[in-house]
């Protein structure tokens, strides 16, 4: 980009390391700038980087779509997301974590852990737990183990983020099963027991690891956690003797004088100031920190990594006895000896004797004295207060070391590892570059260390793909980078590394610091990594990558010795603590060649070696972490200490590289293997894996990549891209299948229900069978008591009635006689007296008419009694016909079908007919009489018609549905039989219904021979006789319908209604008013008589809804046989 006076651009600056500004003028290869802040500079246009003006007021999370990459631009992006709380950002696939100095809860809750499951690289904003997801996807899929390497200064949060990994790493391959002490816990509680014991407080980090933590968790081919091993190196031994301001010794002093009161006393400790390697330093607390609350929660983790009560108490004894070993004082005794300086020092010595197990005078002995083994004997000699000192000192470092050692023994034994995983995940926690005023031999091997993972990194990064793109001959620019190899030839070559001079130095019983420094000074005058202070005699000067630190190398000797006094071993092998004495066992257990000289430098060194090894076999993934301030403060961003963070980690570097090279390379056959499912018609045709390749990447429609000889390389971020849509395949496949499988479990889901619901609805059905038989049973049973009662009521009221006709004719034929008899009389006493009259005249004509009448009177007489015979005779035979129905009961009663939900109507009220014109009055208490039975009756149906309710258990069921099969075949055969009786019964009322045609003819004939004697005999008696006889007959004939239809209507019984049968004209009244009507009552019982409004006697039945019907039924079928509407009788 061209910069012209207006453009935005970044301009160097002392104190921000980079500032913002405007170009004001170009003048030549120089510009004047005006800072943000007002300055005005003129520098060099090669020293100004354009700013990219429309980038995100919020940043970017992956530093590879910077616009414009450059140092400033980077810086820049930091800054900006640290400011909103935003820790994380990508570098292509590196994580750089800024340390927040700060809790930020809900960033590491169960929540976030589940969003990161499984998700691709980028589609979530940066986090530790991506990284760790990809590396554990990665181990999955690929079946290769894995690394994730966290590096950065002491104090840039590489613990907690390793921490972070392995809270990760327990939450992905976490069994099912709610265990007490899992392997994923163990791994975890593990974290503050070595923090306990492995960390302290510097000048840089409140919670510094001085010690060096490889943890490889190892997971089964279900990819859950079966094992783990935790592999430490270079423990800080001097830090238990020696610190400075304002740093502290290891947390567990701290923590064990802040314990109960109880095990204060018990330890006989006292406030941390009155121990000498506590009170060194002024600093005793540090700010948040509860070293009481840590105690406990440092022995419930012991708890849970298997170290038994037994052993924590001697554990703590041990760091007590040390406590108290470093207030022991020496004076001088004599010239060269020394003794205890004082009470206080001998009782520090009883209570460490005492807290040790061992012998007071040996312990005191082994402190005080030396001894010297020649070919004759051996020769104690006396040590000087400062040797003895010395001698303390190295005894509580050698203890110190071997309890460290024997806790991540145990640990590992308590966690357990499997030998039969195949892949595992390596975390690597180890200290950061170190420069301090005074950097001593511990220094020199944690910035060794360093060197070589930052060599492990450009090898990665840098050299191993540049080398890669040569070798598969793609195009590719060459970058540039920093190669630390010459340092690393500095400090470890054999033979003239300063590790190898260092060893032959001490193999020399007569060198001394100086000597080494000497030697240091000629053999590497002319290499330009090794500097020589000015004036200087026992200091050098290494330019690391990370920068220039200078060594003291006064004790480079003595803390290279790997070696124990024999005094101290043979007096802590010896105590009565089986705990104690197994951290040293006896000189003869121990196989150390004789002769061969063992240094801490070179034990390191191969230790190193191997970890590298390890890291070289697994896909390594790096965090890089940063200190934003060296005050340890939150919301604090140095431009300056984090730009140098950026450059000595090469992050910038490994920018460059990931925007313009190719990050991701696989070989031709992975490569297929994990992406051919995004086309898989060319694994159909014979082509070569290269052209297969190609082929896929050309269908995906991808363009940034090369094809090399054996393998294909991508840019950043084409694989995940790829992946994505690999995922997406298999997503949209996954719910074809998802909905195949669904469609099979819905269908057997159906057809069980479908099977369950027949059974159900058979077994219902059954029940409703069963309800509904007994339902026609008692229905059955109601019609037979109804019939029964009502031919009992019917016979009874025929034998009434019959009676009731015989006595009013008698009385009918008595009166008409006796009137006959007095009419006749007096015609013959009329006769007399005429005839004595006129006797004379005509006695003999006389005589004869006289014997004329009474022939006719006898004639007129013997008629009147052959009619009455006829008449009784009709009567005879019409009482048989309607007796016939009544005896003759049917063999079965038809089928009645009855709905399973039928309601009964309200009971009516006894109304008259609508049809009939005129309402009858009837009396109230006749009314509430009626009323009363219509009620009765009703409940009594109402009771008989309820549904019967049958609970059925589910284990009545099987036998229940087989004892319904049985009664459902039972039904059909009986439903055949009232089908053929039903045919019967039709036929038969057929039968009765010819019957009921001929007696229809016979009324009729009847009717007019009523009507030739009314023609004779015109008398009102005449007249009532032949309506009482209507009368009769009419009723007999409807009784007679009612029985021969009985079985052919199929209605329930309903309350009774008033219906009419007969009105008597008003002028009929006057006629039958002056008789007694006690017998006409005595015919009609059944009925009332009523006047209605217009004058006219009415007499009506009580009838029930069913003899309704049957009278009309009865009147409508005398209309259609007889071809002529219902008689009105008048």
């Amino acid at each position: 980009m061209e910069i012209t006076a207006g453009s935005h651009v970044w301009v160097e600056d002392q104190e921000l390391a980079w500032v913002d500004g405007v170009v004001t003028s170009v003048n030549g290869n120089e510009a004047e700038v005006e800072t943000i802040n007002g300055n005005q500079v003129t520098t060099k246009l090669s020293k100004l980087y354009p700013k990219d003006m429309e980038a995100p007021d919020t940043g970017v999370d992956d530093m590879t779509k910077l616009s414009y990459l450059h140092e400033p631009a980077v810086l820049h992006n930091l800054a900006i997301r640290y400011g909103i709380k935003e820790i994380y950002t990508y570098c292509g696939n590196i994580l750089i974590a800024i340390n927040p100095f700060q809790a930020i809860s809900h960033l590491y809750d169960t929540k976030l852990m589940d969003s990161y499951k499984g998700a691709q690289l980028g589609d979530r904003s940066p986090h530790v737990f991506a990284i760790t997801d990809v590396a554990y996807r990665a181990m999955n899929n690929e079946g290769k183990s894995n690394s994730i390497l966290v590096s950065g200064e002491s104090g840039a949060g590489k613990t907690e983020t390793t921490k972070m990994i392995m809270r990760y790493l327990a939450y992905l391959g976490g069994h099912a099963a709610a265990e007490a002490r899992t392997v994923e816990r163990k791994v975890l509680e593990s974290n503050p027991v070595l923090e306990a014991f492995g960390n302290a407080k510097t000048v840089r980090n409140n919670n510094s690891s001085r010690f060096g933590k490889f943890v490889e968790i190892q997971f089964d081919a279900r990819g859950q956690i079966s094992g783990a091993a935790i592999r430490t190196y270079l423990l800080e031994k001097s830090r238990v003797c020696q610190i400075s301001e304002p740093e502290r010794n290891y947390h567990c002093f701290y923590l064990l004088c802040a314990a109960p009161p109880k095990e204060i006393e018990k330890y006989k400790l006292g406030d941390p100031k009155s121990f000498h390697y506590l009170n060194k330093s002024s600093c005793y607390e540090l700010v948040g920190v509860d070293d009481s609350h840590d105690y406990l929660a440092t022995k419930k983790a012991m708890d849970i990594v298997g170290i038994s009560v037994g052993e924590q108490d001697a554990i703590f004894r041990i760091v007590a006895a040390i406590l108290h070993l470093g207030n022991i004082a020496f004076a001088l005794e004599g010239e060269d000896s020394s003794v205890l300086e004082d009470d206080k020092a001998k009782f520090h010595l009883q209570v460490a004797a005492e807290l040790l197990m061992c012998d007071l005078e040996a312990l005191e002995t082994a402190l005080c004295k030396r001894n010297m083994v020649t070919p004759e004997e051996v020769i104690k000699r006396s040590l000087d207060p400062l040797g003895a000192a010395i001698s303390r000192d190295g005894l509580a470092k050698t203890i110190y070391a071997r309890l460290f050692d024997w806790l991540v023994k145990k640990i590992n034994v308590s966690i357990g590892q499997d030998p039969d995983s195949k892949c595992l995940i390596g975390v690597l926690d180890i200290y950061g570059f170190e420069s301090f005023k005074t950097s001593s031999f511990e220094q020199f091997c944690i910035n060794f260390t360093n060197e070589k993972l930052q060599q492990h990194f450009n090898q990665h990064v840098f050299k191993m793909e540049q080398s890669v793109y040569q070798e598969e001959e793609i195009d590719w620019s060459y970058i540039d980078f920093v190669d630390n190899q010459d340092v690393l030839d500095l400090i470890e070559k054999k033979p003239g590394g300063i590790i190898s001079l260092l060893d032959e130095t001490c193999m020399f019983p007569k060198s001394t610091h100086e000597t080494f420094a000497q030697k240091l000074y000629q053999t590497f005058k002319d290499h330009k990594r090794f500097v020589k202070p000015k004036l200087a005699r026992t200091e050098f000067t290494i330019v690391h990558y990370a920068g220039e630190v200078q060594y003291q190398c006064d004790q480079f000797l003595d803390k290279n010795k790997d070696y124990i006094v024999p005094e101290h071993q043979e007096l802590l092998s010896t105590s009565k603590c089986s705990f104690i004495a197994s951290l040293f066992p006896s000189l003869n257990a121990e196989t150390p060649k004789s002769g061969k000289f063992s240094s801490i430098g070179s034990r390191f060194k191969l230790q190193l070696q191997q970890l590298m090894d390890i890291l070289n076999s697994t896909e390594p993934h790096y965090i890089r972490c940063i200190k934003p301030n060296s005050d340890l403060r939150p919301e604090i961003f140095e431009n300056v200490s984090v730009l140098q963070q950026l450059r000595s980690g090469g992050v910038l570097e490994a920018i460059r590289v990931k925007c313009e090279g190719y990050p991701t390379n696989r070989i031709f056959s992975e490569f297929l293997e994990r992406f051919s499912i995004l086309a898989p018609e060319v694994l159909k045709e014979n082509v070569e894996e290269n052209v297969a390749c190609k082929s896929i990447m050309e269908k995906v429609g991808l363009s940034n990549y090369q094809i090399g000889k054996t393998k294909i390389f991508l840019r950043a971020g084409q694989m995940a891209e790829l992946d994505g849509r690999k995922a997406k395949l298999l997503g949209e496949s996954a719910k074809v299948i998802q909905k195949q499988v669904r469609s099979r479990i819905a269908r057997k889901r159906y057809v069980r229900v479908q099977t369950a619901s027949i059974c159900i609805q058979t077994v219902l059905r059954g029940q409703l069978a069963c309800e509904s038989l007994k339902f026609r049973k008692r229905t059955a049973a109601a019609v037979k008591i109804q019939k029964s009662a009502r031919r009992k009521s019917a016979s009874r009221k025929y034998t009434n009635i019959i009676s009731s006709a015989v006595v009013v004719q008698t009385g009918i034929r008595a009166i008409v006689a006796h009137n006959e008899f007095r009419s006749k009389m007096q015609n013959r006493s009329a006769t007399i007296q005429a005839a004595t009259e006129e006797e004379e005249k005509d006695s003999g004509k006389e005589e004869e008419d006289i014997g004329k009448e009474e022939k006719d009177i006898g004639k007129e007489e013997k008629d009147i009694g052959k009619e009455e015979k006829d008449i009784g005779k009709e009567e005879k035979d019409s009482g048989k016909e309607v007796k016939e129905p009544e005896d003759k009961e049917p063999e079965k009663q038809p089928t009645v079908k009855v709905q399973e939900k039928e309601e009964l109507p309200d009971p009516p009220v006894a109304v008259l007919e609508q049809n009939e014109p005129d309402k009858p009055d009837v009396s109230p208490d006749k009314e509430q009489e009626v009323t009363e039975e219509s009620n009765e009756l009703y409940h009594i149906v109402k009771e008989i018609s309820s549904p019967i309710q049958d609970v059925l258990t589910a284990e009545d069921l099987p036998s229940e549905v087989e004892q319904l099969k049985v009664l459902l075949i039972g039904e059909k055969k009986r439903a055949d039989e009232y089908q053929k009786q039903h045919a019967e019964t039709q036929e038969l009322s057929e039968q009765r219904r010819k019957k009921l045609e001929e007696t229809e003819k016979k009324v009729h004939q009847l009717q007019e021979s009523l009507n030739r004697l009314h023609q004779v005999q015109n008398q009102p008696l005449h007249r009532l006789l032949e309506l009482t006889t209507l009368i009769i007959r009419t009723t007999l004939m409807l009784h007679q319908l009612a029985q021969i239809l009985h079985f052919q209507l199929q209605v329930m019984i309903q309350p009774t209604t008033l219906v009419p049968v007969l009105k008597l004209p008003r002028c009929m009244l006057k006629t039958l008013q002056p008789l007694k009507l006690q017998v006409l009552r005595t015919v009609i019982r059944r009925g009332h008589l009523m006047t209605t409004s217009d004058g006219s006697l009415c007499f009506c039945f009580f009838l029930s809804v069913d003899d309704r019907y049957k009278h009309n039924f009865s009147r409508e079928s005398q209309c259609r046989h007889a071809k002529h509407k219902p008689h009105s009788y008048t």
